[in-house]
């Protein structure tokens, strides 16, 4: 299938990466866990326990921050999954305030969700497909106004 040109290029893109203040916990945590592996062993088990638990964690971090969430010309892609743009309804922005609520007795159990919880705003998108059982489409956004606006103008 042949695109036209043009259509594939990206409007938005962005990942939901762990904000540099996100880190110093966790690491410290694993250093902490390490220590306690260590706790005055000598030879391999002082040592060992930091170079694989401290790694161990930035790498986990740095995991944590892969999921994207991109606008082309055609789809809304999350993570892995993709929504063709003729599929989006109503689009609406949730800010921190109304967040507990919508993640809580307001979410629909079919409703497919990446939340990353250290980004405030999420983004809902309802689906008009009348052939997906999945109602709408709930993500954690840093710039969820632009995101609703390209939405909206599609």
């Amino acid at each position: 299938m042949e695109r036209a040109a043009g259509t594939d290029r990206k409007r938005h893109t962005e990942r939901l990466y762990v904000s540099w203040w996100g880190w110093p916990l966790p690491l410290i945590a694993a250093g902490l866990l390490a220590a306690e592996i260590h706790m005055g062993y000598p030879g391999v088990r002082a040592w060992l326990p930091y170079v694989v638990l401290v790694p161990l964690m930035a790498a986990w971090l740095l995991l944590m921050g892969r999921t994207k969430v991109e606008i082309t010309g055609e789809e809304l892609v999350v993570g892995k999954a993709r929504l063709p743009l003729r599929f989006v309804g109503e689009v609406e922005v949730i800010g921190k305030d109304r967040k507990r609520k919508a993640m809580g007795p307001e979410l629909d159990p079919a409703a497919f969700v990446v939340h990353r919880g250290w980004i405030g705003p999420i983004v809902r998108v309802h689906l008009t497909d009348p052939d997906d059982p999945t109602p709408y489409w709930v993500f954690s956004s840093r710039k969820p106004e632009k995101v609703a606006e390209l939405l909206r103008r599609h």
